[in-house]
Order: structure tokens, then C-alpha cells, then sequence
């Protein structure tokens, strides 16, 4: 399934719509480029710095906070461990593949969604997913935050500020940046959080506390891991579309799968074995206990916390800007390159910062409501985007249509929009939130397997109404090759 699709078609009928040959600065100079076509005369890079990047983006302490909660919520440590690989390992296959279409189209993620729900449709899941990034902005604002203010010993609305500043500042320079930053910042976490790993596993209680574990808690903690990595699926080919179009997609998914799946086993395993240790300073402040086990050199800890923080809230920041021009731009060229991200993370950053300010009590509760509940939107947005992709078009695009309002992939694709809102529906008897309880899920005694169902019932659906009344794009265009594997 790696290598057996077609690349996609670039020039059909002469449009230009999206596809400014505007230079690129190369480093790690100022992005030029926003939401449009990236040309192969730009492309660059090499697939090994998605492992860094995406490791970088896991192993830092939100991912530890989300794996705090298997502790939490009722789990020993045992089925702690075992939920964060099964929910991560099978979660990370999702996220994976969406990378493979950076180097083949050499557009955003969410850009993508025109093809199957068209130009104007596509803001359905663009809305669903900015309000994502907006709201992982905010949470990992206040971790980095919280870590700041351990460090320089001031306030954590303080903090705040200055750890969403800083990583504005990064967010301005772009995308050649963020990957030099995460190479270096991935062995720095590495090493941070093996010493932790060690020091946490040598204090462990003897006797740990019971806990009443339940079918219900296992699924649902198995739900919040793949949830964690489903919810990078909107942002992987992102970083993923200046990689040269012959970039082999087997190395592609693989460097992107170990390092996100992988990575985010690693920390929240971290975060696990220190709930089992201080639950309640785990929940309260992360940044602080964790640093605060090795006083002599906490100021160290605490840096290399701040900076996996920013890591993963740049991309946050980026992917804002990127999916909010995916709504406001149709052609790619309102506020096109540098100006355009400057203005729009500033903006998103902003909000998101006052937002941060005054949301930061029980938040470990409401990273578990918001992740859960933003799931339930994604799958059926990765499960027909995954099938369009593979299945029906096997990677052959006219990206020019794509950016072209009056192109072959219309205005709004009413079927791809009913599939997506009837599989939200059918997912809710199997839901588990703060907010909604499916009978379903209470008699699993509060397992949550929505994501499961949502996926095969929205691929499903598509693949049938794609292949028996959608229009069908799955012939090779006159100059498409063969991807390589």
C-alpha cells in the first residue's frame, strides 16, 4: 500500500491558480511560501528528519500529561503501559499515511480536503480541525508556562506570555527552522526524559495503590492514546510537502511513524510511572515535580521542558495559519508567504494566549474531554481522506483544480459532507465524555470505542458512494508517473 499509487497530475489545463513560483529562501531563512503548490525546483530535504521532528513533537511534557491520566482515571501501572502502546501504536498508522502525501502533492494537510469535499466544503472539518490547533495552542501554553515560571520564579500568567511569545517568534521564520529546531531539541528530550524514566523507576512504591481496573477505563484510555496521535493527522504533511516528490513513501511513513508513535510511548510512560508516584503533583503542575526530582540541576530540566513545549506548540501555531488560509484563501493568494503566517499566528497566538490565562485549573480533566471530544470530528474527516487518497484516486491529483474554485473538484461536495455528519451521528450511542454518555459506552462500562466505528463506517460509506456515483479520477493523467516505493 506504500508504493502502489501514481503521483499526482501538477498541469492539466493551464490554470495557475495557487501555484506561485515566488522563490523560497533555503536553511533556515524566512519561509516564503504559505498554503500553495510547492514546485519540485524547491523541494529539499530528506525523509530522516521527519523521525526527529515528530519525536521531538512527543516526547515532551504535554505527552506526559496525557499519559498521567491512564494512572488517574483508575488504571494500575501495568495496564497503563499497555494502553499507551496499543492506543499510540495503532493511532500512529493513521497519522503516517496522511505524511505520504506531503512530498506527492506539495500542499498543506487540510488543502487536501478540497478534492473530497470541495473548495467550500472542505471549511466543515478546516473549522473543526483550527479549533484543535487553537485549543493544543492553549494547553501547551500553559505547561510551558508553568515551566517558565518554575525557572525564572514569577507568575504562571507570566509565564505564559512568554512561552507563546517565544514560540511566535520561531513561527514567523517557518518550516526549515522548526525541523533544525526539533533535531536538536529531540536528543535533548531523549535524554532528559530517559534520566527521568530511570529516576521515577527507582522510586516507585512498594506497594502501589489498587486500582479497580475495567473493560470500560482500559478502552477509553485506549481511546485518549489514539486520539493523541489521530490528532496530528491533520498536521503531517505539513512537514512533510517540501520533500522531493521521488521521496520513497515507505521511508516516508516510517520516519514519521517511529517518531510519533514511538515517541509518544516513551513520554507517556514517563508521565504514568509519575502518577503512580505523585498523582496529585503530577496533575497540579507537571513541568515542576518532574524538574523538581533532581533539585541540584532543576534550571536544566526545566529548559529542555520548555523547549519540547515549544516544539510541538509551533507547529500548533503553524498548522492555525495554515488551515485558517485554507478557509479565507480559495486560490492561495490573500496574503500569500512570509506576511501572510506573520500576521495570522500573530492573531491566532493572541487568542490563544488570553484563552490560556484563564483556563489553566483542572487541566488535566479537560485535556482528556478536549482530546476525546475532538476525536469523534476527526476520524470521519482521516477515514474518507485515507480513502480518497489510496483507494479511490491511489494519489492522482490535479493540484491546480484543487485551487481553483470553478475546478473539477466543485464547490461542495454534498455527498462527502453527509458521509462525514452521518458518521458523527453514528458514533454517539458508542461515545464516552464529560459532556455525552452513548448506551452503548455505558454498557461497556464506559468504553469508548466511537473512533473504531467511525473509521470503518465513514471509509466504508465513501469508498461505495466514490466508486458507484462519485467521479472517479483513478487513471493515470497523461503526465503521472509511478510513485516509488
Amino acid at each position: 500500500m506504500l508504493g502502489l499509487h501514481r503521483m499526482p497530475t501538477y498541469q492539466r489545463k493551464g490554470r495557475d491558480q495557487g501555484m506561485s513560483t515566488t522563490p523560497r529562501a533555503s536553511g533556515i531563512g524566512l519561509e516564503k511560501r504559505s498554503i500553495d503548490y510547492i514546485p519540485e525546483s524547491e523541494r529539499h530535504g530528506r525523509p530522516n528528519t521527519l523521525f526527529t521532528l515528530w519525536f521531538a513533537s512527543n516526547v515532551q511534557i504535554t505527552a506526559v500529561a496525557t499519559g498521567a491520566l491512564a494512572v488517574v482515571l483508575g488504571l494500575n501501572l501495568g495496564w497503563a503501559i499497555a494502553t499507551i502502546v496499543v492506543g499510540n501504536l495503532v493511532g500512529g498508522l493513521f497519522m503516517a499515511y496522511h505524511s505520504i502525501q506531503g512530498p506527492r502533492m506539495g500542499v498543506p494537510q487540510m488543502i487536501q480536503s478540497r478534492a473530497q469535499f470541495g473548495m467550500f466544503g472542505a471549511i466543515l472539518p478546516v473549522v473543526v480541525v483550527l479549533v484543535m490547533y487553537i485549543g493544543f495552542f492553549v494547553s501547551s501554553g500553559i505547561l510551558g508556562g508553568q515551566a517558565i515560571a518554575s525557572l525564572l520564579h514569577i507568575s504562571t500568567p507570566v509565564g505564559i506570555v512568554i512561552s507563546d511569545a517565544l514560540v511566535l517568534l520561531i513561527t514567523w521564520v517557518g518550516y526549515d527552522l522548526f525541523h533544525n529546531y526539533d533535531r536538536v531539541v529531540s536528543v535533548l528530550s531523549f535524554l532528559i526524559f530517559a534520566v527521568l524514566l530511570v529516576k521515577l523507576i527507582t522510586i516507585l512504591p512498594a506497594h502501589a495503590p489498587k486500582s479497580s481496573v475495567t473493560l470500560g477505563t482500559i478502552l477509553l484510555m485506549i481511546s485518549i492514546f489514539a486520539a493523541w496521535q489521530i490528532t496530528w493527522a491533520p498536521y503531517v504533511s505539513d512537514y512533510s510537502r517540501y520533500l522531493p516528490q521521488s521521496t520513497k513513501s515507505a521511508r516516508t511513513f516510517w520516519f514519521t511513524y517511529l517518531g510519533s508513535a514511538v515517541g509518544a510511548c516513551f513520554s507517556m510512560i514517563v508521565g504514568a510511572l509519575g502518577a503512580v508516584v505523585a498523582e496529585s503533583q503530577v496533575s497540579s503542575n507537571a513541568p515542576a515535580y518532574f524538574a523538581g526530582l533532581f533539585p541540584q540541576v532543576r534550571w536544566l530540566f526545566l529548559i529542555v521542558i520548555v523547549l519540547g513545549v515549544f516544539a510541538a506548540n509551533l507547529e500548533n501555531l503553524y498548522g492555525a495559519f495554515l488551515t485558517a488560509f485554507t478557509s479565507l484563501s480559495p486560490s492561495g493568494k490573500l496574503l500569500a508567504g512570509a506576511k501572510g503566517r506573520i500576521l495570522a499566528t500573530t492573531v491566532v497566538a493572541i487568542v490563544g494566549t488570553l484563552i490560556a490565562l484563564v483556563a489553566s485549573s483542572n487541566f488535566l480533566t479537560n485535556l482528556s474531554n478536549f482530546v476525546l471530544f475532538l476525536l469523534y470530528f476527526l476520524i470521519p474527516w482521516t477515514a474518507i481522506n485515507l480513502t480518497d487518497y489510496y483507494l479511490i484516486h491511489h494519489g492522482n491529483y490535479d493540484i491546480k483544480e484543487i485551487f481553483d474554485t470553478d475546478g473539477e473538484y466543485g464547490r461542495v461536495k454534498w455527498g462527502a459532507l453527509g458521509i462525514y455528519a452521518l458518521t458523527i451521528v453514528v458514533e454517539l450511542p458508542f461515545m464516552n465524555s464529560s459532556f455525552f454518555e452513548g448506551p452503548i459506552a455505558k454498557a461497556l462500562g464506559g468504553g469508548d470505542i466511537a473512533w473504531i466505528v467511525g473509521f470503518l463506517l465513514a471509509g466504508a460509506i465513501y469508498y461505495f458512494y466514490a466508486t458507484k456515483w462519485g467521479r472517479v479520477a483513478d487513471e493515470a493523467a497523461p503526465n503521472s508517473g509511478t510513485a516509488q516505493a
